[in-house]
């Protein structure tokens, strides 16, 4: 039986690249995206055109609590079981200090943290032992983010989460861990101006943003080593190195 995976936020940028990693690897793929459907559709199609994998699109807003039933309710309906979730999906935003609103930190930590502990707790009855926990974190989380404070405390907190989470899951026998991903070239990065890009770059060793399938291999490397648990991977290729 090939394995499966659930990838939240798994039709563009670092979820896609990593659905494709893992297509390729075998695995069969349930995808969610909040609401773009034409370009979860396209993702889906360029997956089968390389893969052999089995893709389900599922419409779930992480901002929304409805969407944890949503996602259990197709695992359920469908007989599905998982070796894997990567709980990719994420929020920011970039209000200053002095303009930050409650209603929307508190959306951010609803959609970075709380959404995904709740749908993991509902989860479990489908995660096969010795399955595999990962969630996206950040470098930002470990340093200062000047840019987005909600964002930056959240992917603290997911770092937190993923240590805690480590007793809680033993009894399953189910591993958890962390990615932190430094500055990767996805869609968005790739609107940044040039200038904001090349002072980012001065500032990695290496010189240059992370490529997604790059990225995507170190996704694969966790959910499949049986001995990793309890960490956090930072993927930045040397930031603030100087």
């Amino acid at each position: 039986m090939k394995k499966q995976v659930l990838i939240t936020g798994g039709t563009k940028g670092i979820g896609k690249a990593v659905a494709l990693s893992l297509g390729k690897a075998g695995y069969d793929l349930i995808l969610t995206y909040a609401s773009d459907e034409d370009t979860a559709k396209n993702t889906r199609e360029e997956i089968r055109r390389i893969t052999q994998a089995g893709i389900f699109l599922l419409k779930a807003d992480i901002t929304k609590q409805a969407s944890v039933e949503t996602i259990c309710s197709c695992l359920a309906k469908n007989d599905l079981s998982l070796d894997a979730i990567v709980f990719n999906a994420g929020l920011t935003r970039r209000d200053s200090f002095e303009d930050i609103q409650m209603e929307d930190w508190e959306r951010i930590f609803f959609g970075n943290v709380h959404f995904p502990v709740f749908l993991l707790q509902r989860a479990l009855p489908f995660i096969n032992k010795g399955g595999s926990i990962v969630f996206t974190g950040s470098a930002m989380g470990i340093y200062p983010h000047s840019a987005s404070l909600a964002y930056g405390v959240t992917k603290s907190a997911i770092h937190s989460l993923v240590k805690n989470l480590v007793k809680f899951l033993a009894p399953y026998e189910i591993r958890i861990n962390g990615i932190a991903p430094g500055f990767v070239d996805t869609e968005w990065q790739k609107e940044k101006p040039l200038e904001i890009r090349q002072n980012i770059e001065k500032k990695v060793a290496l010189g240059r943003f992370c490529e997604p399938e790059e990225l995507a291999e170190v996704y694969k490397m966790v959910i499949e080593n049986s001995y990793l648990n309890g960490e956090i991977i930072v993927v930045d290729g040397g930031y603030s190195y100087k």
